[in-house]
């Protein structure tokens, strides 16, 4: 008890990097069953890139408990989302035991919060801005949100440290669902941020193949907001019906975290511009803070949305790198189990087929009725057998491209056309007959 007034005396002001590494450390060292203090890495200058880990099993990842996280402060300029999120750990930690939504939340969701991806920016902004400043970027004066390799171009922008130590994070991490905090406008933005004919962009909209799902996303934060829902924008000459905009509709952009997290990741990411002024006065924050609270826990909820699940072989056994997909929701990155045999479909109730297909085997199908189960804080459970597969035959990992052009939305998705395996083993065999 003595250390939580240590823990949760967090002002409303801006905290530098020495300043925020002590406040999470204060929490890691009040709360050591609750949370989970680690770096992803560092950036140019070397500062770490903490992420603080919050949840039952705070440590690891736990079988059934999805992954969810928020960054902030990609661009150094845009301060709102890093000193939000230091209180939103505040507010969680206090929380949890006294709140019995927050207990729930917290018992069933494991939640990283990374304050900054960008400290060599922030701490390079010198004279606070509204608009532009050369804090932006990162030392090496990289744009971290155009540095992602691109769904639809070949990036030909140097990965830079912090880039690379967020793409490693998402491949060592199960995420379902994320969302990253920018300034300079308010509203909720959602994938695709770029795109081609095949995705709509001649109309001026890259629609996803879960678009009704991002939809939904960016209206669960926008509605839950203080007033992003009004859609009013910053100035008379930009609105935002809803406070919600697909990304390639507001302005295209190449090399963007959100698309990354969504083909490459499994991972769906929105992107939250919170405020109209990039770095406001400090005495502002708290309003900024009261305006999101709401909207940043009903956000996370989210991750239950859907249907979860593992895929096992005939002894029991998980089978990573199985294809589990919607029938018409193809994603070019087929996306997969991972090495405990779970995957997690964000879905909004309806009827759906899902199916799950071992590289050389027959795929199944089933047919579920998705509930919201968001306020159950578990998403539909539906498991898989393969009772062909034994534990001596391992999937082998399903090809993605590097740059998965997303022409080959147009064609059948990797799992729900019949296993190529087999096609190829039948014209063989027809062969050796004849």
């Amino acid at each position: 008890l003595c250390l939580v007034p240590a823990a949760a005396a967090l002002d409303f002001k801006y905290h530098h990097s020495e300043e925020v590494e002590e406040f999470l450390r204060g929490v890691r060292a009040a709360y050591p069953a609750l949370t989970h203090l680690y770096s992803i890495g560092r950036s140019v200058e070397g500062r770490d890139l903490w992420v603080l880990a919050l949840g039952r099993f705070p440590t690891h990842h736990k079988i059934g408990i999805p992954e969810f996280k928020y960054v902030a402060n990609m661009h150094g300029d845009e301060t709102v989302g890093r000193e939000i999120l230091l209180h939103l750990i505040d507010f969680l930690v206090t929380s949890y035991g006294r709140d019995p939504v927050i207990t729930r939340l917290l018992n069933n969701t494991r939640v990283h919060i990374m304050p900054t991806m960008n400290p060599d920016g922030f701490e390079a902004t010198k004279v606070p801005d509204c608009y532009y400043t050369r804090g932006r970027y990162n030392k090496n004066g990289e744009d971290l949100n155009r540095n992602f390799p691109d769904a639809f171009e070949n990036n030909s922008a140097s990965i830079q440290p912090e880039t690379r130590a967020v793409m490693d994070w998402i491949k060592n991490e199960t995420f379902v669902l994320s969302a990253n905090l920018h300034g300079g406008a308010l509203v909720a933005s959602y994938t695709f941020d770029n795109g081609n004919p095949v995705t709509g962009s001649l109309n001026g909209y890259s629609k996803s193949p879960d678009d009704d799902v991002f939809i939904h996303l960016a209206k669960t934060y926008s509605s839950n907001h203080a007033s992003m829902y009004k859609g009013t924008g910053c100035d008379n000459r930009q609105t935002f019906p809803g406070g919600i905009t697909n990304g390639y509709s507001w302005y295209q952009l190449e090399g963007g975290m959100q698309d990354y997290n969504y083909v490459w990741g499994q991972c769906f990411e929105i992107t939250l511009e919170l405020s109209c002024c990039k770095y406001p006065p400090a005495n502002q924050l708290e309003g900024f803070w009261k305006d999101n609270k709401v909207a940043l826990i009903e956000y996370i909820k989210q991750v239950h949305l859907g249907v979860k699940g593992q895929v096992t072989d005939k002894n029991g056994n998980p089978i990573p790198n199985a294809i589990v997909e919607a029938k018409g929701r193809p994603h070019v990155c087929p996306y997969r189990t991972n090495e405990q045999g779970e995957y997690f479909l964000l879905l909004l109730p309806g009827t759906y087929v899902i199916n799950a297909t071992v590289p050389g085997f027959k795929s199944m199908l089933k047919t579920v009725e998705i509930p919201d189960n968001t306020g159950n804080f578990s998403a539909l459970k539906q498991d898989f057998s393969f009772p062909e597969v034994s534990d001596k035959i391992r999937s082998r990992v399903a090809s993605c491209p590097k740059i998965p052009l997303y022409q080959e939305l147009t064609r059948a998705s990797a799992a729900v056309k019949p296993t190529v395996h087999i096609l190829v083993l039948m014209t063989v065999m027809l062969v050796i007959f004849k």
